[in-house]
Formats: structure tokens, sequence, C-alpha cells
């Protein structure tokens, strides 16, 4: 049996019982029918860059999304309709579409994982999101035996949420549709580290090229871009995502705790300062489990950690942060055969 240590950036996880390669969509459908049929357990894995599997491994088919391919239809008022496949790598794409004159995803730029996780998570960084330039979603619904396509509303996006992860196991995307927009200039900078960097005010616009190099540049130094040669990026980037407080509890941070006001009058603050402020360093090691050198959201195989280190790291952290401020930080990260509790 194969390890599934080799198929995560964590580069942690036991033996999978069974793995199949799917290369097409038709495949990947062919697949998941015959393991529910046969009453097996299944995990869908694409990038493997938001993924904590456990020591114990997977008792079931592990389908890896390896479908490639994009369709582009260009409209001069509509923009770039582009249909992309599961199994295609993110940050190439969002690369492919620079090239090609569409602006809309240079922010996120450089975030590990496939285009099927994309939707999922509802990725972002550096103050947008994909669901601004999901037009569509295509999957395959376990439960109803067909594939169906889903309109943004439908995906009922929101901060790293939607359909496909409030009902998790339920669909498998098939292929994502992008709207994009033809130009050189970035949608709006509204994250100020970003702004800062570019030395441009907030809410200027920046050349997408330049955008991308910037958010290239920043990520890189916050070990959250996948390289060999660098033991940070041995993570699945966040590790938390960032606690959307009531109002009430947010009035009980100090006053210096960012604070990003929602529309529903909850309060959005950060879990890297919450983290720093409860005292959880840069550099820490738990056995082979580690915070990184570099970002303190990142938890880190700093070269022989397991599973267990990586989850009793999670656990110290927090403690820590709910000791302090008695905020609950949830994880970003898919666990898999792993709670945090």
């Amino acid at each position: 049996m194969e390890a599934l240590s080799n198929f995560t950036t964590l580069k942690v996880g036991g033996p999978a019982q069974k793995i199949v390669h799917a290369h097409t969509e038709d495949e990947l459908v062919e697949f998941v029918k015959a393991a529910d049929k046969a009453g097996e357990q299944v995990l869908i894995l694409g990038g493997g860059s938001n993924l904590l599997i456990s020591d114990a491994g997977f008792a079931g088919t592990v389908i890896r999304v390896e479908s490639k391919g994009n369709a582009l239809d260009y409209d001069a008022c509509s923009g770039g309709m582009i249909e992309v496949s599961a199994g295609e790598d993110w940050d190439k794409f969002v690369a492919l579409t620079i090239e090609r004159g569409f602006a809309d995803l240079e922010s996120l730029s450089g975030i590990p994982g496939t285009i099927g996780g994309a939707p999922i998570q509802n990725i972002g960084a550096y103050g947008h999101e994909v669901s601004e330039t999901i037009a569509r979603v295509k999957a395959y619904d376990r439960t109803k035996g067909e594939i169906t396509t889903f309109t943004n509303e439908q995906c009922r996006f929101s901060y790293r949420n939607s359909v496909f992860k409030a009902e998790a196991g339920r669909y498998v995307i098939l292929n994502v549709t992008f709207q994009l927009r033809k130009g050189e200039q970035s949608l709006p900078i509204t994250y100020a580290e970003l702004a800062k960097f570019l030395a441009i005010n907030i809410g200027d616009r920046a050349p997408v090229v330049e955008v991308r190099k910037a958010v290239l540049q920043l990520r890189g130094r916050k070990g959250m871009l996948i390289d060999a040669g660098d033991v940070n990026s041995n993570s699945a980037g966040s590790f938390f995502v960032n606690p959307i407080l009531n109002k009430e509890i947010a009035d009980k941070l100090p006053a210096d705790a960012p604070r990003w006001p929602q529309t529903d009058g909850r309060v959005k603050t950060s879990a890297a300062w919450l983290m720093e402020h409860a005292g959880v360093n840069k550099g820490e090691k738990l056995a082979g489990a580690q915070i990184s050198n570099k970002h303190v959201l990142a938890l880190t195989n700093s070269g022989d950690a397991t599973a267990g280190d990586i989850v009793e790291l999670a656990k110290m952290a927090r403690a820590k942060v709910f000791e302090k401020f008695g905020v609950k930080l949830e994880a970003e990260v898919q666990l898999v055969g792993l709670d945090l509790n």
C-alpha cells in the first residue's frame, strides 16, 4: 500500500488501502460510482495542499484527480468564460490567464493546489476570494447519482466556505468556469500589506503583472509557496481560519487587535495575531512538528513529523489562544481521520 505522505504538502499520512488516478472527468465519475457501489469510503485528492491525513492512513479508495484541460469562450462584453478541469494546477492557471491578457485572479497567485479545491474552500488571499470570479461549477452529486451544474449563487460562497464544504463528501468537483475581465489593470487593492508593497493607496489598481509578482514575493517571504529548498513550505498553508466573532466577543479583544466588520454585524479578526499575542512563537517545535519560522499561522513538518505531532502542535496553539482570548480557532485544513478536540 502506498503512503499518502507522498501526495500531501505536509508530507505526512499513512497508507491508502487503494489509490486510483482519474485522468478525465468521465474516469473521475466512474471511479466514484464504483467505490460507492462497493460501499467503500472515498477520499478525493487533488494537490494535497490543504490536507492532514492520519498516520493510520485511509481505509478506502483514494481518487487522485488528474484531469486536465481548459476551454476559452471570449465575448467583448462579458469577458472571458474559461472552463477548467478540476485536476489543473491552480497557480499555473492563474499565470496562464495573465499571459492571455485577463485580470481578476492576480491576488490569488501562488496558492498551492488544484482547480477542484478552489471553490470548496472559496480560496482567498490579499483581500480577494475566488468566488468573485466563478461563474459556475460542474460536480457529480453522489447522493442523487447525477451530474449537476451550480451557478455562483447556488455555490453558497462565504468566507472559506461553500455548499461543497458544508455538505462535505456529497459533491465531486469536475470542472469550474471562471468569468474574467480582459485588461491589464488589477482589481482594486484592498489589502494594506499589498498596497504598501506596491507603493499605492488602498483602493487603487495596479498592473496585473506587478500585482502577481508582489503577491508571489510576499508569499515567499512567509514560506507560503511550494519550494523544495525551504522546509517551511512543508505545510498546508494557513492551518486556521481567521475567526469571525460576535461583536460582544470582539469588543473584549485588545484595542490593537485587527478588526474587519462583516455585513452581518460580526467582526473578523486575525488568527495569526491571536496566536502571536497568546504566546505561540515562530520556530516553536513539538517533536517533528514546528510553527513556521516565517509565519505563525503555518504548521510545518520539520523533516520527521507524524500527523500526530502536527495535531498536538495545533492543539497547543488553540489552547493558548483560548486561554488568553476565549476564542476557539477552527482548522482551515481538511482533517482525515483526525480531530483537534
